[in-house]
């Protein structure tokens, strides 16, 4: 085994981050409390014990459906094992490495964190996997796309009308983790008729989830820590399942191979590019190490084809089941049925205080989305079983002792 090599900022930088700490330097590219921009300005109004992106931060994290991030897989699915990644240490992770880096730049914390835990609570049950089925049946019957980025918007925006920042919804449907790119510069002017807009193509046209680009500073940073903060983690995660042996197999490029080497190595470059700029940037060769590093895990770890089996064989016909079934009860408006007492009525419910949305009037189609993108894994095998207590289709978990 290579050892670990750990990257260091140059003493010049150190020396000039600490001087500008000193002197209370503030960075202008950094977005202030005082210009956040809400959909109803009279609401939600800052004060010095909840400052404007804290508010968002507590929104999120007291939402119904943050709960069920802790039984969404990250990556491997239908395992019972507490040491392997789920959705919840997932979005941890970013915030951690996303503040990390916001910290040594002088960026807003506050809305890094917001943007951090929020940007996948519209993620599907059983990762990129299921969103790639939901997407299929979604597009078949509306013509319309489903995004898990647009989703999470979707929850934090119009199913829970939570009033959040312009600046937090925006960070959340940009945050792409799919797309590493060498430099990210944030846009300039977003406002809520350009966002709204963004949503709208998103919908429409395959290829505009792909084109987003923040308008934030503090966005970029946690698009790119989300691609940090899972391109080791799986690694790890994929040795303590067996399904690797270790870290051998992968190039020891300039980012390093295990999870410890790559975060901290990313946050080096990226910081020691990016100091005082209005744009994040790496070096070609880690960025050329990054893009390889992804594509590595695409081979040796996402392509698992005993997970693809129970993909195809069994986890799609059951999306396509569920998804039908539902659908009819929506078209039908069945009061009794197990969508109107446990989505809708659920979320009129948990709304009733502080929303002016009908939830009822939404379209069939996006109300069976909106409850199956909410699931937990277990939820959806469950609700699977309960309206076809004979169907053909099950799953086995790997469990604790099976190895």
């Amino acid at each position: 085994m290579s050892k670990a090599k750990y990257n260091h900022l140059s003493d010049k930088l150190q020396a000039r981050i600490q001087d500008d700490r000193n002197r209370h330097v503030v960075n202008p590219n950094a977005f202030q409390d005082d210009k956040v921009v809400r959909r109803d300005p009279s609401h939600d109004k800052a004060n010095l014990w909840r400052p404007a992106f804290v508010r968002d931060v507590e929104k999120i994290i007291h939402l119904p459906y943050y709960n069920r991030y802790a039984d969404k897989t990250q990556v491997f699915s239908l395992y019972k094992n507490d040491d392997i990644s789920r959705r919840s240490q997932h979005v941890q992770l970013v915030s951690r490495i996303a503040r990390n880096i916001g910290s040594l730049l002088g960026l807003n914390l506050d809305l890094i964190e917001a943007i951090s835990l929020g940007h996948d609570i519209g993620h599907t049950p059983f990762g990129h996997a299921g969103e790639h089925m939901l997407n299929e049946l979604y597009h078949g019957e509306t013509g319309r796309y489903f995004h898990h980025n647009i989703q999470s918007a979707r929850v934090l925006d119009r199913i829970f009308p939570l009033n959040l920042s312009l600046q937090t919804l925006d960070g959340i449907i940009c945050h792409n983790g799919e797309l590493e790119m060498q430099e990210y510069r944030p846009v300039s002017e977003m406002d809520f008729a350009k966002f709204d807009e963004r949503v709208a193509q998103c919908y429409r046209e395959e290829k505009a989830n792909g084109k987003l680009i923040p308008s934030t500073l503090e966005a970029c940073v946690m698009r790119v820590s989300d691609i940090i903060a899972y391109l080791g983690k799986d690694r790890q995660d994929a040795i303590k399942l067996g399904l690797l042996e270790s870290t051998s197999d992968f190039v020891d490029g300039k980012i390093g191979k295990t999870n410890a080497e790559i975060i901290n190595n990313m946050i080096v470059n990226i910081v020691e590019n990016s100091y005082g700029q209005p744009y994040l940037k790496m070096d070609p060769e880690y960025f050329e190490a990054f893009s390889a590093a992804k594509q590595e895990n695409n081979r040796l770890i996402y392509g698992n084809d005993a997970l693809k089996t129970v993909y195809q064989e069994q986890i799609r016909p059951m999306f396509e089941a569920v998804y039908f079934a539902l659908l009819k009860d929506a078209k039908d408006q069945k009061k009794d049925s197990l969508l109107y007492k446990h989505h809708i009525q659920y979320i009129c419910k948990e709304t009733q205080y502080y929303s002016k949305i009908n939830y009822e009037d939404n379209e069939p189609d996006d109300i069976v989305v909106d409850y199956i993108a909410s699931m937990t894994d277990d939820y959806f095998i469950d609700l699977y079983h309960d309206l076809f207590p004979k169907g053909p289709y099950k799953v086995n978990y790997i469990g604790y002792f099976d190895n």
